[in-house]
Parts: C-alpha cells; sequence; structure tokens
C-alpha cells in the first residue's frame, strides 16, 4: 500500500467523521431555523450517534462478505445522499432523519480501516493504520472550525452542502484508484457475521480493548464537548473563531497515530497503549488549569490527543492482528465501545460542569482516564494468561533414538 492510497484512506475517513461531529458548532443556528426547543436541541448531535452506533452493527460486518472497495464507493455515495437531505432538511424531523442516516452511513471509516489493515503488509498494518487514523483525527477536530466558519459566511446548511460534494468526489476517486480485495476464503452468510459480531463482544480480549476504548472516548468527550462553556464564559469571553483555535491544537493527535503505528509494527502495542494512558491521565493536570492559563490549557490538549490516538491505534492493532480473517467485524464490535464511551463523557461532562465547574469536568476527565488505565492492567493481565495457555498447549518436541 503505497503513499497516495493511505493519503486517500485517510481524506475518506475525515471526510466521513466530520459529517457525525459537524452540527456541533452550529446547534444553536439548526435549532432556531428548524424550530426545535433548546432544551431538545442535543438530540441533533444524539441522532448522528445512535445511527453511528446502529451502522456498526448491522453495516460495518458486510466487509467481511463483500468487496470492500465497492463498499466504500456506494456507503460514500449514499452518506452524500443523506448530508443533501440534512441541508435541504425544510423541517426538524427530516433533519433528524437525515442525521440518523449519516451517523449510520459514517461507519465507512470502519471499513476503510478494515480495509487498510487487511491490504497492509502485516510489517507495515500499524504505519498504515496510523496514517488512516489521522484521518479521523483530523475529520473531527476540523469539522469543528469549519464548520463555524461556513456557517457564519453562508448559513448552517453550507457545511452539510461542502461535505457532501467531498463524499460524492472521492467516491469517484476511490472507485478508479482503490484496488479491490477480493477473498478467496469462504464466508459465512450476513446473519452468521452478525452472530460472530455478537459473539465477539463476549470475548475478553475485545471485552478487555473495549473497556479501554469506552474510558478513552469518555475522557475525550470530557475534554471537547465541556470545555466550550468556560472559555465562552469568564474570564475568557473567547469568540467562536478563537474556541475553534484550540481544535487546531488538537490536531497534534494525528502525529500520535502516525508515530503509534510505526511503535506497534516493532512490536510494542500494548506497551505503548499502557505509557499512553498513564500521559492521558496527566494531562489533566494541564487541562484543570484552563481558568486561568490558556497555554497549559493548549499543552494538554496536545498531550491529551497524542496520548487518545496512540492508545486508539495499538488496540486496533492488537485486535486486527489476532484475528485477521474477520477484521471487519472486529473493528466493528470494538467502535461499539468507542460510540457508548464517546456519549457517556459529552453527556456527563455538562452535567459535572453545571454542578461542580470546570474543576468538577476535569476531575470527571481524569476519573475516566485512570478507569481505563484499570481496564489496560486487567486486559494485559488476562493476554499474559492466554498467552501462557497457547504455550502449555503446544505439543512438547521428543527426544528420539
Amino acid at each position: 500500500m503505497n503513499r497516495g492510497t493511505r493519503a486517500l484512506l485517510a481524506v475518506i475517513c475525515g471526510v466521513a467523521v466530520a459529517s457525525i461531529y459537524a452540527s456541533q458548532p452550529v446547534l444553536g443556528q439548526m435549532g432556531r431555523e428548524l424550530s426545535v426547543p433548546v432544551e431538545a436541541v442535543g438530540w441533533l448531535v444524539a441522532a448522528a450517534q445512535l445511527g453511528y452506533l446502529v451502522g456498526l452493527i448491522l453495516l460495518v460486518p458486510l466487509g467481511d462478505l463483500l468487496n470492500r472497495r465497492r463498499l466504500i464507493v456506494v456507503h460514500l455515495v449514499l452518506l452524500a445522499g443523506a448530508l443533501a437531505l440534512v441541508a435541504a432538511a425544510p423541517v426538524a424531523w427530516v433533519a433528524f432523519a437525515g442525521l440518523a442516516s449519516t451517523g449510520m452511513l459514517a461507519v465507512v471509516v470502519q471499513t476503510v480501516v478494515a480495509y487498510a489493515a487487511a491490504l497492509s503488509d502485516p510489517a507495515e498494518r500499524g504505519r498504515t493504520l496510523g496514517v488512516v487514523t489521522s484521518g479521523v483525527v483530523i475529520g473531527i477536530l476540523g469539522s469543528r472550525i469549519l464548520s463555524g466558519a461556513l456557517a457564519d459566511l453562508w448559513g448552517w446548511r453550507s457545511m452539510f452542502v461542502a461535505l457532501a460534494v467531498l463524499a460524492v468526489g472521492l467516491a469517484a476517486v476511490a472507485l478508479f484508484r482503490l484496488r479491490a480485495d477480493s477473498r478467496t476464503v469462504l464466508v459465512p452468510p450476513y446473519l452468521g457475521v452478525l452472530r460472530s459480531f455478537f459473539h465477539l463482544l463476549a470475548q475478553p480480549s475485545l471485552l478487555g480493548r473495549g473497556a479501554i476504548a469506552f474510558f478513552l472516548f469518555a475522557s475525550f468527550g470530557a475534554l471537547w464537548s465541556g470545555m466550550t462553556v468556560p472559555l465562552a464564559g469568564a474570564p475568557w469571553h473567547l469568540s467562536e473563531t478563537l474556541i475553534g483555535v484550540v481544535g487546531i491544537a488538537g490536531l497534534t493527535g494525528a502525529l500520535g497515530a502516525a508515530r503509534a503505528g510505526r511503535w506497534a509494527d516493532a512490536g510494542h502495542a500494548n506497551r505503548v497503549a499502557g505509557i499512553a494512558l498513564v500521559v492521558l491521565l496527566a494531562s489533566w493536570l494541564l487541562i484543570a488549569q484552563l481558568t486561568w492559563s490558556l497555554i497549559l490549557l493548549l499543552l494538554g490538549v496536545v498531550v491529551l490527543d497524542f496520548a487518545v490516538q496512540a492508545v486508539h491505534v495499538s488496540n486496533q492493532h492488537i485486535l486486527t492482528s489476532a484475528d485477521p480473517g474477520r477484521v471487519s467485524t472486529t473493528i466493528g464490535a470494538y467502535m461499539v465501545f468507542y460510540s457508548l464511551g464517546s456519549a457517556t463523557g459529552a453527556a456527563s461532562t455538562t452535567a459535572v460542569y453545571a454542578w461542580a465547574g470546570w474543576h468538577g469536568s476535569a476531575m470527571l476527565g481524569a476519573a475516566f482516564a485512570a478507569a481505563g488505565l484499570v481496564a489496560w492492567v486487567l486486559a494485559s493481565s488476562v493476554r499474559r494468561a492466554s498467552h501462557a495457555t497457547e504455550g502449555m498447549s503446544e505439543p512438547r518436541p521428543r527426544l528420539v533414538a
């Protein structure tokens, strides 16, 4: 897999994931224009997240049955249609339906990751996953910056129009640039793949990595969904544009994804995940200083995003290397925990902030990070025990005369 292909896959991931988060900076505008009550505008984001969860269960496993290149192209075209529906929505229920559909089809990200993992040389799988995942980081954070800027110029619908055009263009490029990943092995029917999906959720190895992902992205969500209010209030009173600058600092997380991939290729994936979780916990000491120092906050954001992506790439490398025959199903099952963790962090941080201020939110984010570290310790113990059991089960060589 050459550099151009990796870059294309990263861009596809960035556009797809941006379609989920594009509504966050413009919720006020969307709510006013679509007559959504203030207390219900949060459901505009929740609709996309719920759709994403459905897509993880129903659509991602298709990657283990069908040609993934064709699946990527079809998903991008359908995603463009869902984005266009949101952009043209005349009333709230149409916007909700479009956002839910957008979230469901945005799981093309996981199909892309599975495609990249399956077609990569095993010695470079971590590097490839790192580059592709960097596109996800840029899409999450970059969409928040661009969405606000475009909304100021042409209204909230413009971001969804732009993303729809990009999705169609990327579908055309992917059709001609990506090579097919046809497989000759026999695969089970769709219902069998779904049963395999739910079976995976009960396996100790995936449960361990999934628990890490849950707390990891709960900590991530606690930061990005919680800090807008204190930055807009005293003593900073930052505008939406300046708050977006903080998102630029978070883009350095893309570097963490690429570097972690190289470390994983060298055989250090689990160790890197543990060290990064310690770094994640420490980053909250810096982030907690938001009330008096923007410099320390920015430094904390850089450290947190680097750590989050290092853990995320390491987890995916471990899981896809352990079961290369069903990469799509494995990644889909793992990302269920990501989705639930992100939603938990986003929902809980605002409630804690209203009760205990930013220091309360920082303690919550640190608690999620600490819980992730505990989950890593437990998952590592299970992993070592599993390897020991496999070693004992191997037949011992016999001496012959």
